[in-house]
């Protein structure tokens, strides 16, 4: 499976806990946009083979217009080979999706939203200065259901002041809606944001690991007691509605970043778009790649594989690491997981290795355990 991530760098305002790459200013948009475009021509060889999913993310994508979108569009499919369905997602915020808006998108080559709501309440949107209101968060749902079956929404937990209770009603009203799809991150508090600043300040209340735990745990019963598939911690799916996108980052499979600190990757070698605007313009601009690249060692594709195959249902296969990394590397896995399997956060099950539900809060550090450092 091969894939196209479009990096759209642009938002109304910053989110205090964010740290990706954005600008709040759209004066150079037409030039972004026209940058892209041109980006997607000159790196067309790098991938051979069908896509089968397009991803636009940021930053905020659905700022952008039907025309801009179908004119990027244009080009992917005169450069690019496409899959006959193609999953093509497009992250959106609340305050942009009206209802004219909404039909606009159902019109344009779009087939799957996904939806930054992070929250239902007023008090968590105003400490997190998301640009939109509650209210707007159930009206575009409300409006996506006639107009997309496939859509997504974001959810946060662990937010300050956050009780288990506001969280269980957060996601009473995500579920009332019958959602095919939902991806619920804990916060986490990023160097160089405002958040961090507004928590050693003591302006806000720094985050609660144990209440974020605790949410976690609530996520998991009320999902699971609902029929949602967690097929990757983050993500929870009705049968059917898995993000092909999601699912091809975790398995390692080759895709193309497009745009201002986009990254690709092919299996081999890791490669990032300058995360600065004006340079990026300016090298597409000049008929050059702003781009820095790593070759992975055998050791990084190990650890890389044994961190995101962890975080999904389908856990670490054995065989698969004898025969990608060697019978030292599947050796060395055994003998790091004993500890984990004993205290039973992790589980074998024939060929696989998964974390358990006690387990999954905790997956990253246990993946740490097993990743190799010095053979």
């Amino acid at each position: 499976m091969l894939g196209i991530y479009i990096h759209i760098p642009f938002c109304k305002q910053a989110c205090h806990y964010c740290d990706f790459h954005f600008s709040t200013s759209l004066k150079k948009r037409d030039e972004m946009v026209e940058a892209i475009c041109e980006e997607l021509r000159i790196r067309k060889a790098e991938i051979n083979g069908s896509v089968e999913t397009i991803y636009f993310g940021g930053g905020t994508p659905s700022l952008l217009n039907n025309d801009e979108l179908e004119k990027i569009f244009a080009v992917i499919s005169e450069h690019y080979k496409l899959a006959e369905e193609p999953e093509i997602t497009l992250e959106a915020n609340p305050d942009d999706l009206t209802p004219v808006r909404i039909q606009e998108l159902a019109r344009s080559p779009v087939n799957r939203l996904s939806i930054g709501i992070q929250s239902f309440f007023r008090e968590d949107l105003e400490l997190m200065n998301r640009a939109h209101t509650a209210a707007e968060a159930l009206e575009c749902i409300t409006e996506v259901k006639k107009h997309f079956t496939n859509y997504s929404i974001d959810l946060i937990y662990g937010i300050p002041g956050m009780t288990k209770e506001r969280w269980k009603s957060n996601l009473k009203t995500a579920f009332n809606f019958n959602i095919p799809h939902l991806s619920c991150y804990a916060l986490t508090v990023e160097p160089k944001t405002a958040l961090k600043a507004m928590i050693a300040k003591g302006e806000v209340a720094a985050v609660d690991d144990e209440m974020a735990q605790l949410h976690h745990s609530i996520l998991m019963e009320t999902s699971e007691t609902l029929g949602y598939e967690n097929y990757e911690f983050s993500n929870f799916s009705k049968p059917g509605f898995y993000s092909k996108n999601n699912m091809a980052y975790w398995h390692g499979r080759s895709y193309l970043g497009i745009g201002p600190s986009a990254h690709s990757y092919n299996g081999k070698v890791r490669s990032w778009n300058a995360a600065n605007n004006n340079l990026y313009l300016k090298s597409i601009q000049s008929g050059e790649l702003p781009l820095e690249r790593e070759v992975l060692s055998l050791e990084d594709r190990y650890n890389e594989y044994v961190m995101t195959r962890l975080r999904t249902a389908g856990g670490i296969v054995i065989k698969e690491v004898e025969k990608n990394f060697g019978i030292t590397f599947k050796n060395y896995l055994l003998k790091q997981a004993e500890m984990h399997l004993a205290n039973k956060l992790l589980l074998k099950e024939a060929d696989v290795i998964r974390v358990s539900k006690q387990g999954k809060f905790l997956s990253d550090g246990i993946a740490a355990d097993l990743f190799l450092v010095n053979l």
